[in-house]
Formats: structure tokens, C-alpha cells, sequence
């Protein structure tokens, strides 16, 4: 395996098992169904182990496509594994804003608005700085030299 695609795999496998664990805790087993009614709409939250599945499975999808730009990126620009511990906590808030104002945006997900309060957008900022940036950012730090 290269040190490119270890990176990517150790960055987004970790990353996305801490996030999935993360939206356990907070948000219980049901999470995935959210994740997939990305694709099928209202109807996941009704489906059973398979579409369950199908949201655990795009759930990693994007986390090894957040790995996979990162981890790329870093190749060009060589201050994203020199700086890894600040670029990491960066790339968690742009992997943040990508999420919430364009992929949701214009998923299927039936409950597009919520209430904002500043402690759920403090905690997805922190969950996606620390859980997800910073993994894939060390990843591509230790593997990529």
C-alpha cells in the first residue's frame, strides 16, 4: 500500500469512527437513518438494518473523500503536513461549513432548518475540528514525509 493511500485510509477510518461514535453519544443509534435520508428523503427514518447500513457506509464514504482532498491537497501544499496541527483544526471547521451550508442543503434530508443555539454550533465546530480534522491532518503528517 503507498504512503498516499495509507494516509487517506488510517485518516478517514479514524476520523469517521470518532465522528459516528461522537453522533452516538449525542444523537443515539438512529444516525445513520439521518445520514442516509440524505439520499432516500423521510423514508430512511422508516427503513430497517439495510438503510441503517447505507447511512454507516456514506457516513465513512465522506470521511475518506475529506481524507482524500486533504491528503492530496497536502502533496501541492506542503504547509498543510508542516503545519499540521493548526491546518487540521482549520480543515475541521471547512469540512464543518461544507456540510451544513452545501452537501445538506441540497440533500433529500426532510428537516433541512432547526433551531440555531450557539452550544449545538460550539459543538459540531469542536467535533469536526478535533474528531475529524486533526486525524485526517496527522495522518497525512506521519504518512506523507
Amino acid at each position: 500500500m503507498s504512503n498516499k493511500a495509507l494516509a487517506i485510509a488510517w485518516g478517514g477510518a479514524t476520523a469517521g469512527t470518532l465522528d459516528l461514535i461522537s453522533a452516538f453519544i449525542t444523537y443515539g443509534w438512529g444516525v445513520p437513518r439521518a445520514i442516509a435520508s440524505g439520499l432516500m428523503g423521510a423514508q430512511a427514518f422508516r427503513g430497517g438494518l439495510p438503510t441503517w447500513l447505507l447511512g454507516v457506509f456514506l457516513h465513512f464514504f465522506i470521511a475518506f473523500s475529506a481524507a482524500t482532498i486533504y491528503c492530496v491537497s497536502s502533496e501541492r501544499l506542503k504547509f498543510l503536513k508542516e503545519h499540521f496541527l493548526v491546518c487540521g483544526l482549520f480543515y475541521g471547521i471547512a469540512v464543518f461549513l461544507v456540510m451544513n451550508l452545501i452537501v445538506r442543503p441540497l440533500s433529500a434530508v426532510p428537516h433541512k432548518t432547526g433551531t440555531f443555539t450557539a452550544a449545538a454550533l460550539t459543538q459540531g465546530l469542536l467535533v469536526h475540528m478535533v474528531l475529524i480534522g486533526l486525524p485526517i491532518s496527522i495522518s497525512a503528517w506521519k504518512f506523507l514525509k
